[in-house]
C-alpha cells in the first residue's frame, strides 16, 4: 500500500510525511507510525492469512467502533478507511502492558472510561456488525458460540468435554436478560491500554468489538486474574458472575482455537489458556 497515496487520498499532504516506523506491539495486522510536520497517524492494514470466522473485515469493525465510542473513551480519530486499511489519529502515551509501575492506579479511572463506553447503545440488534446482527442476546451469542466450535473442527483443535453449545442454550433466559445492545470493546487487555503521566489516554485495537452484554467486556480487563475491587469503584457496579464465566469460556476458546491459523508454538502460553479454561468451565 502507497503511504504516500493514501495520505493524498485523506487529504492530508504526503509532502508533511518525515517517517514510517514499524509498531511490532500488535499481534494480528501490520501497524505502521506515519510521523508527519502536523501530528502524527497511525496506519493499520489487514492480514491476508487464514483466521477465524469471525474474523471478517475487521478493519471495518475497528473504523466503526471508532466512530462509535468517539466522545465517550479515549479513542482514535478515523482519518480515512476502506477495504483492509483504516488511517487515524495517533494517541498519546505507551501501552499499559509496557509499564514498570504498578497497574492498580490505573485501575478505577480505566472503569470509569469502561461505563461510559457502555453508554454507547445499538439500534440493529446484537453481535458483531461483520457476522450480522440479531434481536436477541441469546441468539447471537449462540451464533458467536456456534462459529467457534465449527471453527475447532476446522482446525482440528481439541476441546475439553464440557464444551458443548448447551452451555449457551441453557442459559437463554439468563443472557435475554440482556435487553440493550452496549459497545462492547472485547480486547481491553493492557496491551491495548496506553496511559501517559499517571492517566489514561487511549483505547486501542477495537476489531474485535461488538453489540452486547457489558459483561463481556470484563473478560479482557481481567485476563487471567480477578475482578478488582478498584476497577469496578470506576465502572460503578457490580457484574453477574455466571455470565462472566460464560464469556471467560468463549474468550478462551477464541484463543486456544486461533492458535492453529496463527501458527504459534508457545506451549507454556497455551496451558495458561487450558488451565484458566477448565476454571472457568467449573464454575458454569
Amino acid at each position: 500500500m502507497n503511504v504516500n497515496d493514501l495520505l493524498a487520498a485523506a487529504g492530508r499532504d504526503p509532502g508533511a510525511l518525515t517517517a514510517v516506523t514499524e509498531l511490532a506491539d500488535g499481534t494480528y495486522n501490520q501497524v505502521q507510525r506515519l510521523s508527519l510536520t502536523d501530528g502524527d497517524l497511525v496506519l493499520k492494514i489487514a492480514p491476508t492469512g487464514p483466521g477465524l470466522t469471525y474474523e471478517q473485515d475487521l478493519i471495518g469493525t475497528e473504523t466503526a467502533f471508532y466512530r462509535a465510542a468517539l466522545g465517550k473513551a479515549p479513542v482514535p480519530e478515523v482519518v480515512h478507511s476502506g477495504p483492509g486499511f483504516l488511517l487515524m489519529t495517533a494517541l498519546p502515551g505507551v501501552t499499559l502492558h509496557s509499564v514498570s509501575e504498578t497497574r492498580a492506579q490505573y485501575r478505577r479511572e480505566l472503569g470509569g472510561i469502561v461505563s461510559s463506553l457502555h453508554e454507547v447503545t445499538g439500534s440493529d440488534g446484537f453481535g458483531y456488525p461483520q457476522r450480522g446482527l440479531t434481536a436477541s442476546w441469546s441468539s447471537a451469542f449462540l451464533g458467536m458460540f456456534d462459529d467457534l466450535l465449527a471453527d475447532a473442527k476446522r482446525y482440528d483443535v481439541a476441546l475439553p468435554a464440557a464444551v458443548r453449545r448447551e452451555l449457551v442454550t441453557d442459559r437463554k433466559a439468563l443472557l435475554d436478560s440482556v435487553s440493550v445492545p452496549r459497545l462492547i470493546h472485547f480486547d481491553l487487555w493492557d496491551g491495548n491500554i496506553l496511559v501517559e503521566d499517571g492517566r489514561v489516554t487511549g483505547l486501542i485495537d477495537g476489531e474485535r468489538a461488538f453489540w452486547g452484554d457489558p459483561v463481556a467486556e470484563f473478560v479482557s480487563l481481567t485476563l487471567f486474574a480477578e475482578v478488582d475491587a478498584e476497577l469496578l469503584a470506576g465502572y460503578g457496579a457490580d457484574i453477574d458472575r455466571e455470565r462472566l464465566a460464560l464469556y471467560r469460556v468463549y474468550l478462551y476458546l477464541i484463543m486456544l482455537i486461533e492458535a492453529t491459523p496463527r501458527g504459534s508454538t508457545d506451549v507454556g502460553f497455551q496451558k495458561l489458556i487450558e488451565r484458566h479454561l477448565d476454571k472457568a468451565l467449573a464454575e458454569l
